[in-house]
């Protein structure tokens, strides 16, 4: 038995029957508590009912009681908040430091015994994922209940986001959808970078030039600092002089290059071709997320971003080196995980805000709408179990 396992039990509360102290008190459980990775009780904020009196504090878990002593608890006042021992074999009465007698919980016989012996498999277990074996005997219910139950998690976790930054923006949607925009055409190895650049850059300032590509473009990649002073090709001088009048005329301030990662990846995913199409979409489109709650087809969102590179960038990955002839669109995968991180979170938090059920319930269809995300990790999961 160990006590990983015990967090389990009591985390899941995969436990039968009624709950009762050594002494015959009975137990509600109304929360488990949030399971401490640090030092301290294993449980933290634990709320529960014993003997009809209310408790909230922590909970310590242990393969014996005894192990309280071993572990020199009684020794720390730290631990003088725990409410409730729960232990595998009660061997030893507890008190605490502060002279508390505690209640212990025994779980001896209240869970089945090849449960324990699963989770031993699966500790040993050599595969990819510990349970890649019993995926595809997982009843395909359960795995949809799950897989809901993940997305709704998602989203209350990006919802927390939302929500700071749209305190940090004064309540302004269209400035704070802009900066998660912007951060989500990082792709994650550029999103830090790419959040900064239009922290530092107001999308009012844009706004002032949304008729003019190439000053959208100044501005970008002169905040960017990608732009080469010391190259002499006619786009990228004029870049640099209309950047450098603008931001005087703005006083704005360039995020630091070295930032910005190219190595190991594709160079159509080069930040440089993003911030090509960042400038594009902010330029074809003013209010963006104004459009973008009006709308009730993906087809007519994914027309939004249907954007391609100005002229320069056809037949250039970055500045000063010519290439083939290429058409750099946004391509559909891209705009899937547009909608997956950014566009969905914002529309079901906008929903919230305004009490739009149906807004809520256009958000939530998107996303069972969009194809489902094609890499490694997708792909071995289909290969262990139907999804």
């Amino acid at each position: 038995m160990t006590e990983d396992f015990l967090y389990y039990i009591w985390k899941h509360k995969n436990y039968t029957g009624d709950l009762f102290t050594a002494d015959g008190l009975s137990i509600k459980v109304i929360n488990t508590g949030i399971l401490n990775t640090n030092s301290g009780p294993d449980f933290l904020g634990a709320k529960l009912i014993i003997d009809g009196t209310e408790w909230n504090g922590s909970v310590e878990m242990h393969i014996k009681s005894s192990d309280w002593h071993r572990h020199n608890h009684n020794k720390d006042s730290a631990y003088d908040s725990v409410i409730l021992h729960v232990v595998y074999d009660h061997d030893e009465e507890i008190t605490t430091k502060g002279g508390n007698r505690l209640e212990v919980l025994e779980l001896k016989g209240k869970f089945n015994l090849s449960q324990y012996a699963k989770y031993k498999d699966l500790q040993g277990s050599r595969d990819w994922i510990p349970c890649a074996k019993q995926i595809g005997n997982v009843d395909s219910f359960i795995k949809d209940a799950w897989l809901e139950r993940l997305l709704i998690e998602r989203l209350e976790f990006k919802t927390e986001q939302i929500e700071a930054s749209l305190i940090k923006n004064k309540n302004n949607w269209e400035e704070t959808f802009y900066i998660a925009l912007a951060r989500n055409f990082g792709f994650n190895i550029n999103s830090d970078p790419f959040e900064q650049l239009a922290s530092s850059t107001p999308l009012s300032t844009l706004a002032k030039y949304k008729d003019n590509i190439f000053q959208i473009e100044a501005i970008l990649f002169g905040q960017s600092s990608l732009i080469n002073p010391n190259l002499k090709d006619e786009y990228s001088t004029a870049l640099q002089n209309e950047y450098l009048f603008l931001k005087k005329k703005h006083n704005l301030q360039s995020v630091y290059s070295y930032q910005w990662k190219f190595m190991r990846m594709r160079p159509v995913n080069f930040p440089s071709i993003r911030i090509a199409q960042f400038a594009s979409l902010i330029h074809k489109s003013s209010h963006l997320f104004s459009k973008i709650i009006a709308i009730d087809k993906l087809k007519e969102l994914q027309a939004l971003f249907e954007i391609e590179t100005s002229e320069y960038w056809e037949d250039h990955y970055v500045f000063g080196k010519k290439t083939k002839n290429v058409k750099k669109k946004f391509g559909s995968s891209s705009f899937d995980l547009i909608m997956i991180n950014t566009i969905i979170p914002f529309l079901f938090v906008y929903a919230n805000h305004n009490g739009n059920e149906e807004l809520k319930t256009r958000a939530l269809q998107f996303m069972h709408d969009i194809k489902s995300e094609t890499n490694s990790i997708i792909k071995r999961f289909n290969q262990s179990g139907r999804w």
